[in-house]
């Protein structure tokens, strides 16, 4: 269980985080629109954005148990919020 100190420092680094990656780059058009960025943006950190604090892994790999794809299969490229967001990833098997 993590301590209010440790929610915080979490809380603290995933809005300093979608605000660098994402907020501060756009130009928001009303709630609708914050909403379809912050949705997007979420689906991103959780599923294809690695993290240092877990070995450059994604949270949803690490969460599933999931491994990677052969280091010889071709890369593709995804992206999000019209390629503002990237993500690379090995094709799988």
């Amino acid at each position: 269980m993590h301590s209010t100190t440790q929610s915080n420092a979490f809380a603290e680094r995933f809005v300093l985080s979608i605000k660098s990656e994402c907020l501060d780059r756009m130009v928001l058009f009303g709630e609708g629109h914050l909403r379809t960025a912050v949705r997007e943006y979420v689906a991103h950190y959780q599923a294809e954005r690695p993290h240092q604090g877990l070995e450059n892994e994604l949270i949803d790999r690490v969460e599933s148990g999931e491994l990677g794809a052969p280091s010889d299969a071709p890369v593709e490229r995804r992206e999000r919020l019209g390629g503002m967001l990237s993500f690379y990833h090995r094709q799988a098997a």
